[in-house]
């Protein structure tokens, strides 16, 4: 594998292949009693409803009540129901909780109330692209776009804002991805609902109410602990290891997806069921570099000048 190490001025190149498909079917052949853990979880559709639930009494609950308590809430209590969200909409995209794609599609959308953005239908079509072409920029959205890395330029202040902007910047990586339709009419269904509650909250219940649903998201992937998971899962923040995973007590909200080498190897298993690809795996995941805190992630990302944005793993090919 060829690498070209510049982690300042541009991302860090590799032209050989990505190591998940690799490290699958090794542990396959070694350990076919993986293939038992494949499958689906109903039971995620409960946890989707709770967290709804919450967030959505919570928002009720904070339409007169004193400013600073709203985004008090929204950071200490809404953003972790808000992030279990978007897990939720995670495990919908793999199809992990029902046989059907359609019921898949209907419970992504149902998590997706609550963080206002319409994103659970058009994630599930490039979070795909990117297990598949994993590093590839034309291919890969959760590659940042080039633009972002010069913008922030390193500097701590730029970094924060970059986190707390994240959904933003999200968006503004999808007209790079030509291959992905973004639009049809589970799309626009997921516009729609996501306009009625908008509409909803504002009308019946004020600006407090609607300031919070949108701090609450905004904590949930951005500037705060849970905003880690992003630095977490594809920087470089260990030598050419472009995957690492999480092994810590968020766990509990981010429903294992901090297994995020296990997870990339097998797509297929749900959450629950992802401690145990690492049992299975023993040493081929213990080997590999993970973290433990999500707090001392976030501030190693902000002042740390060893990490920019440009530090990811680029593919000059699609293998």
């Amino acid at each position: 594998m060829a690498t070209k190490n510049i982690h300042f001025d541009n991302f860090l190149y590799s032209d050989g292949p990505e190591p998940h498909k690799q490290r699958t079917k090794i542990l396959l052949k070694e350990h076919p009693e993986i293939r038992n853990l494949i499958g689906k979880n109903p039971y995620t559709l409960l946890i989707i409803l709770f967290a709804v639930i919450v967030q959505l009494v919570i928002t009720y609950f904070v339409q007169d009540r004193s400013w600073w308590l709203v985004f008090v809430l929204a950071f200490f209590i809404g953003a972790f129901p808000c992030h279990t969200l978007q897990v939720c909409i995670h495990e919908c995209a793999h199809n992990l909780i029902f046989k059907s794609n359609k019921l898949n599609i209907l419970s992504g959308i149902l998590a997706n109330i609550p963080l206002l953005i319409p994103s659970s239908v058009s994630f599930k079509k490039y979070h795909l692209k990117h297990h598949s072409y994993q590093g590839v920029e034309d291919l890969d959205a959760d590659m940042p776009n080039k633009f972002e890395c010069v913008l922030i330029n390193n500097r701590p202040f730029g970094k924060a804002l970059w986190l707390l902007l994240y959904p933003i910047v999200l968006i503004f990586r999808t007209p790079r991805i030509k291959e992905v339709k973004l639009f049809d009419a589970w799309t626009f269904l997921n516009i729609f609902l996501e306009l009625v509650v908008i509409v909803s909250v504002s009308y019946f219940l004020g600006a407090k109410s609607m300031v919070y649903m949108i701090a609450s998201y905004f904590f949930s992937v951005g500037l705060h602990p849970l905003g880690a998971r992003w630095i977490q899962e594809h920087f470089l923040t260990h030598g050419t290891q472009e995957t690492k995973s999480y092994y810590g007590p968020l766990n509990v909200v981010n429903l294992n997806v901090g297994y995020h080498n296990e997870h990339h190897d097998f797509p297929s298993v749900p959450w629950n069921k992802l401690p145990k690809v690492k049992q299975i795996g023993g040493n081929y995941y213990d080997s590999l570099f993970f973290h433990t805190s999500y707090t001392g992630l976030l501030f190693k990302f902000l002042f740390s000048k060893s990490i920019s944005i440009y530090s990811r793993m680029a593919r000059t090919n699609r293998g």
